[in-house]
């Protein structure tokens, strides 16, 4: 999934409404006071309102993606048949860099706690494909190997909720004394969002062709990849939405933003070719499912030959 980052400004101090104390931390005079304090952004125009709306949509869908394909996954327990291992690995590595990027490009702390929170389902996803691959292809239960991914899961669960508080504890303050962040550290933090990108558009392709080759998507469930199109086509039109109120270069606010909209409009486009197999292998099935239902009405009439026989 691609990460749901808010369009951020590049700030004009001479275009924007914002006073500065003697202290040296910005004030925010007519923006909306909930995103001041949420997202710390100042937002005093209704572009940038509606772009913070449909940013916070789309991160939305985003946090709900994976949850659909988890209980999927629980309610069969033969995941490994459906998904593709390729698939959660790129998916994984995906948010990996994007989480890598966030941090090093001074996003903000809810970014930083959504992509982790990202990376949490990612890892449940890995543990029930491994332990379900584990369970069905071994010839007797063990209680060991489902102690051992209750446990798996504890840990990362602890070390994914300290993780953001650490963080944001230790990223830099808001104040306009502090030292900005070196252009080499910003730069590499963009190098792994473009790899982030690379990684959610191949995560796609192992799950075409796992799909294509089982010529079924049974096991998988749709939501999964339908909430992700809706946060994918709700983030790119966040940052489409906020253009006419840029008081900066709109040519500069596309390129910061770029790696993150191939991503999202790219997986966006191979979702829509996941969609038709989700519709073309259902009639398949629904056409398969149909044939055995004519031997009831030939059932009758070979008794009655029977009978007519014996007489």
């Amino acid at each position: 999934m691609a990460t749901a980052g808010f369009p951020r400004k590049s700030v004009d101090v001479a275009g924007v409404n914002v006073t500065v104390p003697a202290v040296g931390r910005p004030v925010c005079v007519n923006g909306t006071p909930w995103i001041l304090y949420l997202l710390e952004e100042c937002v005093d125009n209704v572009w940038e309102y509606c772009s913070v709306v449909i940013g916070l949509v789309s991160m939305f869908c985003f946090l709900l993606s994976t949850l659909p394909q988890v209980y999927e996954a629980y309610r069969n327990g033969k995941v490994e048949e459906a998904m593709s291992f390729g698939f959660l690995i790129f998916l994984f590595s995906g948010d990996l860099t994007s989480f890598a990027g966030c941090y090093l490009t001074s996003q903000l702390p809810i970014q930083v706690v959504t992509v982790v929170f990202y990376i949490f389902t990612d890892l449940i996803l890995v543990s029930q494909f491994l332990y379900y691959k584990i369970k069905n292809s071994s010839s007797r239960k063990s209680p060991f190997l489902k102690w051992m991914c209750f446990m798996w899961c504890g840990a990362a669960s602890i070390i994914l909720l300290a993780l953001p508080k650490l963080l944001i504890d230790n990223s830099p303050t808001l104040d306009t004394q502090s030292p900005p962040t070196s252009r080499s550290v910003e730069i590499t933090g963009y190098i792994c969002g473009y790899l982030a990108s690379v990684f959610y558009l191949c995560s796609r392709f192992p799950q075409l062709y796992k799909n294509f080759q089982r010529q079924s998507t049974e096991g998988t469930s749709y939501l999964l990849f339908a909430l992700a199109m809706m946060g994918n086509g709700t983030y790119g039109l966040s940052v489409v939405v906020v253009l006419p109120a840029l008081r900066g270069s709109k040519q500069s606010f596309i390129i910061k933003h770029l790696a993150w909209l191939i991503g999202s409009l790219g997986v966006l486009l191979l979702d829509f070719f996941v969609t038709l197999q989700f519709i073309m292998y259902r009639k398949n099935k629904s056409a398969k499912s149909s044939k055995p239902l004519s031997i009831p009405e030939v059932e009758p009439l070979l008794c009655e030959e029977v009978e007519l026989s014996m007489l």
